[in-house]
């Protein structure tokens, strides 16, 4: 008996979904935009944001320039965004923008195409396009908006993608190190300190510079050995005046002295 109300409970719920799907069919092709729309909005309000932009795609033309129009647009990009599909919800925080400027979700919709291109960001040793872009666009969200809320998040939003970019600075930087092409090691940490003046890492950074100048004057020819060896003093000069207490000075104080040497 118990199995048999199994079966019937299962073979309702079919049929139950079975009209549900077939219903939706029936009210994407007919003629009624009214039902369309109150039919799109009832699926977004439940979640259901796959299926709320079928509607959607058939109305946002048909209604634009209106306030249902705006809703549409404001409905498709947060469609996109929910379902983690960020590039196209970008596009359509973007167009709400452009066709609504003064609409009551301007502000929101500028942020969130901002955060859109934030979240497309890829890690540092990949092409960083994206973050060039997201930074580009939350920056254009400050200016416009700098007295919103979410200038803060803004703000630190940004300092992420700073930070990732230095990142793959330094990955760049360190490689040129390993491969002993100190000249270009050098150039590259001078930059790091250069681009990221108040850097958490600046003291790594200038301990680099002074420990490639000694590598690179100690395989330089003997014209030009001097010059490094000088260089070499001087950066150890810089990172001990600005962190007395760095602890990478044990190391590099014995080439200092060394550097000295070459200099008599």
């Amino acid at each position: 008996m118990l199995k048999k109300a199994w079966i019937f409970l299962l073979i309702t719920g079919y049929i139950v979904v079975s009209s549900g799907c077939h219903d939706y069919s029936k009210i994407l092709k007919s003629p009624d935009n009214t039902l369309k729309y109150e039919t799109g909005v009832d699926l977004y309000e439940n979640g259901d944001f796959k299926k709320a932009l079928e509607f959607f795609d058939m109305l946002r033309t048909f209604y634009q320039g209106t306030e249902k129009g705006e809703k549409l647009t404001y409905y498709t990009a947060n469609c996109y965004f929910q379902m983690k599909d960020y590039q196209l919800a970008s596009y359509y925080f973007h167009q709400y923008q452009q066709m609504y400027p003064k609409g009551k979700h301007a502000e929101e919709s500028a942020y969130l195409q901002a955060y859109c291109t934030y979240l497309t960001s890829p890690r540092p040793e990949l092409d960083q396009t994206n973050t060039y872009k997201a930074l580009q666009e939350l920056q254009a969200f400050i200016n416009r908006y700098p007295n919103s809320p979410r200038v803060g998040k803004a703000t630190q939003l940004m300092d992420n993608l700073h930070k990732k970019l230095e990142i793959k600075e330094f990955k760049t930087a360190y490689l040129y190190y390993r491969m002993e092409s100190y000249q270009a090691a050098i150039t590259s940490f001078k930059n790091l300190l250069n681009d990221y003046p108040n850097s958490d890492s600046r003291e790594l950074y200038m301990y680099y510079i002074a420990k490639a100048y000694y590598e690179y004057a100690s395989k330089s020819v003997v014209e030009k050995q001097k010059e490094r060896y000088e260089k070499m003093v001087e950066a150890y000069n810089n990172l001990l005046f600005l962190f007395p207490k760095s602890k990478y000075l044990p190391e590099l104080k014995p080439l200092s002295e060394k550097a000295k040497l070459h200099l008599k």
